[in-house]
């Protein structure tokens, strides 16, 4: 009877194994690193077709942020199910994903040599995972993305080592300029960056140590030579709600602009939390295909909008003072005696480019997605004077009286002027930038002058194309409201600006307007 005990367990365990072999997700292995002298886990989602074929695969190592282990993607990432969405839409290739236990290292060395993370990282981890499976081994088709911690390892492996991994996808980078760490508090200093820097105790400037610099994103892409990173693909990901992490990684993104050094750069809503890196998985994961497909980005998911067929009698013509004023109506406005909230639109619209955006929110309006509402299209000299020029618009049309139901939009060079008319007239529940010709000077200057109060009752919405000219001024009016701790929503959408890549942002900001009417 013992004997026969025995071979049946000897038989549960070969069945335990040969059962693992076939497992697609492979939670909390682990292996002995001889650098580290200790064992390490890592976590391995496989593609659905690895065992019915025999063909390799390129491989995302996926980093995870302080605090967390390597079954956070699986758990709160929802990695797999993701991606396999995507595979099966054909939006992506097939990848094998291995997520890595990251300590608290950030992802580097320590400066003492006595957990030299990084050495483990490249010369046993990535080693074991091409002899374990099927992978495509070489930099082209290795990948780093990750958040917070992660999102700094996830630039910083690939910026010391561009042979290994040529993709990366860093997302909220817990990351700080050297001013930031020189003001940091001393316990944050010495539990997360000192003891790995070689700061502890330190302060002020004596914190950027020579090793720091040789760790730090900021440091290595501020050297004049970038020709070994020149192979390296870049996507950075952030939360328009982070807190300080807003102007470091805002920062990155200025920097690697100013170097002209290729890069997509996004900010979508959100903060610090798994929501907001699950929203940005689907692009992410389309940049990394494509890279290792070795394509050019085919760019971000775009919403598609249609646009909502109009009648001439929705789109009036008037005449306010010296000047022509355009303006759209609901279908059902001559139908009803109803007042209405109203969006002004500063910008310099051509006939066809007005009739596009009352299109857009035309259909918005029949789809109910938003309420019924007015466009104004501004004359040019309508700001320079708004206490007289809006009171004799609003004669003519039936829009409901309050700030609350008034909106003011500017487009490119109408941008600045339309943020300083918001600040100074306590007009308007919402106020968008869209596009705007900002410059870092013009937006400090007007945001460090306003009251204390000034957009007490007015939100603000900015909406910044990634490879637009004014990338810093943009970049800095969204620091500074940070900073000030005025209530505003932050978008870096892919391209260079224009109308038509407006009309991509513009659905989500009509949505977002409509709902600060009826908050």
């Amino acid at each position: 009877m013992k004997k026969l005990l025995t071979t049946y367990f000897v038989f549960l365990m070969l069945l335990n194994t040969l059962m693992a072999q076939d497992l697609r997700i492979r939670e909390s292995l682990s292996f002995f690193s001889k650098i580290l002298g200790q064992e390490v886990k890592y976590s391995v989602c496989l593609p659905e077709d690895y065992f019915s074929g025999k063909h390799s695969y390129p491989v995302v190592y996926l980093l995870h942020g302080l605090g967390d282990d390597e079954t956070a993607w699986l758990e709160y990432g929802q990695i797999s199910q993701i991606s396999d969405k995507a595979v099966l839409e054909k939006a992506i290739v097939p990848m094998i994903y291995v997520m890595p236990q990251g300590f608290r290292t950030y992802y580097v060395n320590d400066f003492a040599g006595k957990f030299r993370y990084e050495d483990m990282f490249i010369q046993e981890l990535i080693p074991l995972i091409d002899a374990q499976y099927r992978t495509i081994a070489d930099g082209r088709h290795r990948a780093t993305m990750g958040y917070s911690m992660g999102g700094y390892g996830a630039l910083i492996l690939p910026l010391k080592n561009p042979e290994v991994i040529g993709t990366c996808v860093p997302m909220s980078i817990s990351i700080r300029t050297d001013e930031q760490y020189m003001k940091e508090d001393s316990s944050e200093w010495n539990q997360q960056w000192g003891r790995i820097f070689g700061g502890i105790g330190i302060l002020g400037n004596g914190r950027i140590t020579d090793y720091y610099k040789l760790n730090n994103p900021f440091h290595i892409l501020a050297q004049p030579d970038l020709s070994k990173l020149s192979k390296l693909k870049i996507y950075i990901a952030n939360g328009d709600d982070e807190q300080t992490l807003c102007r470091s990684n805002e920062e990155l993104h200025i920097l690697l602009s100013d170097k002209h050094f290729p890069h997509e750069f996004r900010v979508q809503n959100g903060g610090h939390e798994f929501s907001f890196w699950r929203s940005a998985l689907p692009n992410s994961l389309r940049f990394i295909s494509d890279a290792f497909e070795g394509k050019p980005y085919r760019g971000d998911l775009q919403m598609t909008d249609t646009f909502g067929m109009l009648s001439e009698k929705q789109l009036l013509k008037m005449t306010v003072g010296n000047d022509l004023v355009y303006a759209f109506v609901p279908a059902e406005y001559k139908s009803n005696n109803r007042l209405y909230p109203v969006i002004y639109m500063a910008g310099n619209f051509t006939e066809s480019q007005r009739i596009s955006l009352a299109g857009l929110v035309n259909q918005k309006i029949e789809n109910n997605e938003i309420c019924p509402m007015l466009l104004v299209f501004l004359p040019e000299c309508a700001l320079d004077q708004p206490k007289t020029s809006l009171p004799e618009i609003e004669q003519k049309l039936r829009i409901r009286p309050g700030y609350r139901f008034r909106s003011l939009f500017g487009f490119q060079e109408e941008a600045l002027k339309t943020f300083t008319t918001a600040a100074t007239q306590e007009q308007f529940s919402s106020c968008i930038l869209a596009d705007g010709f900002l410059s870092k000077d013009s937006i400090s200057n007007l945001i460090s002058e306003m009251k204390s109060k000034a957009l007490e009752h007015t939100s603000i919405y900015i909406l910044a194309p990634d490879k637009g000219k004014f990338y810093e001024g943009n970049g800095y009016a969204h620091m500074l409201l940070r900073d000030k701790d005025i209530r505003h929503e932050y978008r870096v959408q892919e391209g260079v600006g224009g109308f038509d890549w407006l009309l991509t942002g513009f659905p989500e900001i009509s949505i977002l307007i409509s709902n600060k009417f009826h908050q």
